[in-house]
C-alpha cells in the first residue's frame, strides 16, 4: 500500500523517462510552482501581491495562458502542503534546468518573497535552502536577490 502511495506522489514530481513531453513539461513547472508557493507559506498568508508575484513569475518561463496557471498555482498550494522536502522538487529542476534557469528561479522566488514589502526570515530561510539545491552559487544567489530587490523598488 505505501509502495503504491509513493508510486501515486513520484508520478506528480519525478516523471518517468519514457512519459510524454507534455507530463515531463508539467512535472518541471509544477515543482517551479510548488517552491515558490513555499516562500509564501514561509510567511504563513498568501496575500494577492504574492500570488500575482508567482503568476507572472509562472507566466514568464513558461509561457502559459492566465487559466493554465490558476490552475497550476493551485495544484502547487495543494502538492506544496503534503511535502515533506524540497529535494524531489529541486531534483526534477536539477535534471531539467539550465544554470541560468535555476538562478532565473531563485530570482523569482526573492520576488515573491518582496512582493508583500516585507521580508520575512522564513522566506529568506526557505530561498536560501533552495537555492543550494539547486546549486547555484552563493554569488548568483545575492546577485538575484538584489535584482529582484531593485525590480520590487525597496
Amino acid at each position: 500500500m505505501f509502495q503504491t502511495l509513493k508510486e501515486l506522489f513520484d508520478s506528480f514530481t519525478a516523471p518517468d523517462p519514457r512519459a510524454s513531453l507534455a507530463a515531463r513539461a508539467h512535472s518541471v513547472q509544477l515543482a517551479a510552482a510548488v517552491l515558490l508557493v513555499e516562500v509564501v507559506r514561509a510567511d504563513a498568508r498568501m496575500d494577492e501581491a504574492e500570488r500575482a508575484a508567482m503568476a507572472r513569475a509562472l507566466r514568464e518561463r513558461f509561457a502559459l495562458a492566465n487559466d493554465e496557471i490558476d490552475r497550476l498555482v493551485e495544484l502547487a498550494v495543494d502538492t506544496a502542503k503534503t511535502a515533506y522536502d524540497y529535494q524531489r522538487f529541486t531534483g526534477n529542476l536539477n535534471d531539467h534546468f539550465t544554470q541560468p534557469q535555476k538562478i532565473a528561479l531563485v530570482e523569482a522566488m526573492w520576488q515573491v518573497a518582496y512582493a508583500d514589502a516585507r521580508l520575512d526570515e522564513n522566506e529568506m530561510h526557505a530561498i536560501s535552502k533552495v537555492a543550494g539545491l539547486l546549486h547555484v552559487t552563493h554569488g548568483e544567489y545575492i546577485a538575484a536577490k538584489m535584482r529582484a530587490k531593485e525590480a520590487a523598488s525597496l
